[in-house]
């Protein structure tokens, strides 16, 4: 195990980003701006190469501790990702591989064996949707690589108090590569991750969540607190999108990040206040890793959402955007 991992993963991509805003490679794949996009000029969206290079190159510092059932299917997403960046895969053909991505972690990593089919296939289905609600939340600057940031932050933090010194800096190596690539993707955004970034950062969430309850290191329920501000936004979107009816592979703006920012917060001022939350978030989840399933806090943060959520609708209302839904 190597304890400088975090520091090469930052240094890698931070210089790998800085060659791809002065390449020719970048020019590719712009994001282009549409009525559906937050941002107004075209920005090359395949940051994600320079994240995840950074990750594997802190990774390969401690090879003798990883364990295929992530790298696998890792490099697999990352792949395929990078590829729906450049040339615009069917939505078919990518899901495809991100459940062949979830199988692979839930067979390799012993789940099906110890725990039975049932639980199993509903890891399975969460891993696909983590892996792909963390990209539907790719939209604002410095949102995504700042839940990454924080998450696996408070991922090693938890594995350094189960002594678990691997698994924490296998963690602490992936948010030293997001933080590397916030220097240039904070607002004003030089550059976006892309699927390429945001789609294996999903699956990682999940991925080494489920090792990290798996070895002890915590309860099933702490990786759900620790990414609960993407996972409880994009699914209370998603959710209001298919009773509305609307196809969910539809691009849109009506993630609650994105309403703020419409509503005048503003890229800075949403990423920030999002930073606060993850790290409420993060930290009240740490201060409960002992006490079994924690419903109290779950009963409270359900509060602070809900909350939040219904704010932020009456002042869509008021606005009188209700009808760009």
């Amino acid at each position: 195990m190597s304890h400088y991992s975090p520091v090469v993963a930052a240094l890698v991509t931070m210089l790998l980003t800085a060659i791809i805003l002065h390449g020719r490679f970048a020019q590719g794949a712009l994001d282009i701006p549409n009525e559906r996009s937050l941002h107004e000029k075209p920005i090359p969206r395949i940051g994600g190469v320079a994240l995840m290079s950074g990750l594997l190159s802190g990774w390969a510092l401690m090879l003798p501790v990883l364990v295929w059932w992530i790298v696998l299917p890792l490099l697999a997403l990352f792949f395929i990702s990078l590829l729906d960046d450049i040339y615009h895969l069917p939505v078919k053909k990518r899901l495809l591989v991100h459940i062949v991505a979830a199988l692979i972690l839930v067979t390799g990593s012993g789940l099906f064996a110890r725990h039975g089919m049932l639980l199993a296939l509903l890891v399975l289905l969460l891993t696909v949707w983590m892996t792909n609600l963390y990209n539907f939340m790719d939209g604002s600057d410095g949102l995504a690589g700042g839940m990454a940031l924080f998450g696996f932050s408070f991922y090693g933090f938890a594995a350094l108090i189960a002594h678990d010194d691997t698994l924490a800096m296998l963690n602490f190596t992936i948010g030293a590569a997001a933080l590397g690539f916030l220097y240039n993707n904070f607002y004003p955004a030089k550059i976006f991750m892309g699927d390429a970034g945001s789609i294996p950062l999903g699956f990682l969430a999940a991925g080494i969540g489920l090792w990290g309850w798996q070895s002890g290191a915590w309860g099933a329920w702490f990786p759900v607190l620790v990414f609960s501000p993407f996972i409880v936004d994009a699914s209370v979107t998603l959710a209001r999108r298919t009773l509305r009816g609307a196809r969910i592979s539809e691009a849109h703006r009506e993630h609650y990040y994105q309403r703020a920012i419409q509503l005048g917060w503003g890229h800075r001022n949403v990423a920030l206040f999002e930073y606060l939350l993850m790290l409420a978030a993060g930290l009240s989840a740490l201060f409960a890793l002992g006490d079994g399933l924690p419903w109290k806090l779950f009963l409270m943060w359900c509060g602070v959402y809900a909350g939040l959520m219904l704010a932020l609708d009456i002042l869509w209302k008021k606005s009188g955007r209700a009808h760009d839904a």
